[in-house]
């Protein structure tokens, strides 16, 4: 009896080939105002209920690729060993798992998607082809073969122009120029306060999927210099349908950042966006695989540079459309 009893346990014990891929059921799953702890059935979500007793949900953590940790929750070690057994990167995050505070990968984690990304980086023609497929990513055009990092700069600048010109026209506003000024944050319009919210929470989606896939958010291929770099070059891919549309439709307000994020925090728009970031990195890596103006002040206030393989790192933040005489516009 002893010994059927024995097989049905180790029938019963995950193997390699049954752990849930990527793509497979659940996926990403954000918690807050709980207590995660480890039972003797499992990792459950713990909160108290009116009556004073304990409710427990249990967690699926041979089900989750990431599993997001919001305000008011607190985790045990035996919880956290437990995602780390099963391969779960462990964020913590804001409201609505759209901030990025750190992130905890699981050791047993492939580093597939690093290895790759860091061969691409480390070879300019490859590093090449990657920006110019950040571009069509981003805008949903080709890009004729052999252009440079120079045009590539002067196309996104002339996108996002006209961009900014098409939201202030819907809007009837003045023509907008992006700013971001930390040292007279209080003197700038509605619509720079809610896009550089917004961005923040745009740029930390991004960095709980790049921790999620293991790359490194410093190994960029359009942006340089910066440990943020890589994560600043996919936020790019999103914000023309996100960030930017929804800070202009807070030009009245009076609270534009806080209602920017309470946007998308209550719609989770970004948070429904992070199948799509998985993918879209993936692409980037691997294609076989079934993307202003500089502030005046202190040079610090300078967030990323630029990728270029013959002028070395240039200065982030710039719209290049204007950098390149003769071009056609």
């Amino acid at each position: 009896m002893a010994a059927v009893e024995d097989a049905r346990k180790a029938l019963a014990r995950p193997t390699l080939a049954m752990l849930p891929r990527v793509s497979d059921g659940l996926s990403f799953l954000f918690v807050d105002i709980c207590r995660v702890v480890q039972t003797d059935t499992g990792v459950c979500a713990e909160i108290e209920t009116d009556a004073g007793g304990v409710h427990r949900t249990p967690i699926p953590t041979a089900s989750l690729a990431c599993v997001l940790l919001g305000p008011g929750t607190s985790i045990t070690t035996p919880a956290l060993a437990t995602f780390m057994r099963h391969g779960t990167t462990v964020v913590t995050s804001g409201a609505g798992g759209v901030l990025h505070y750190g992130s905890v990968p699981a050791p047993g984690r492939t580093t597939k998607w690093l290895d790759r990304q860091a061969r691409a980086y480390a070879d300019d023609e490859r590093r090449m082809e990657i920006a110019t497929r950040m571009y069509e990513m981003r805008f949903g055009e080709e890009v004729a073969e052999g252009t440079s990092i120079e045009r590539l700069r002067a196309l996104e600048g002339q996108r996002m122009k006209g961009l900014y010109r098409q939201l202030a026209t819907k809007y009837r506003l003045k023509p907008f120029k992006r700013n971001y000024d930390p040292e007279s944050w209080d003197e700038q319009n509605p619509v720079n306060k809610a896009l550089s919210a917004g961005n923040a929470a745009l740029y930390g989606v991004a960095h709980s999927v790049i921790a999620h896939l293991g790359c490194s958010p410093a190994l960029g291929f359009v942006h340089s210099g910066k440990q943020h770099s890589f994560l600043f070059d996919i936020a790019d891919l999103y914000k023309a349908r996100t960030t930017v549309p929804l800070a202009f439709s807070l030009h009245a307000s009076s609270s534009p950042e806080r209602e920017a994020r309470f946007k998308l925090r209550s719609d989770l728009k970004l948070y429904r966006m992070i199948p799509q970031m998985v993918r879209d990195v993936q692409i980037l890596l691997d294609p076989d695989v079934d993307d202003i103006e500089v502030p005046s002040g202190p040079s610090s206030w300078r967030v990323v540079d630029l990728w270029d393989p013959l002028a070395g790192a240039v200065a982030g933040g710039v719209n290049y459309a204007d950098h390149l005489v003769g071009e056609p516009r």
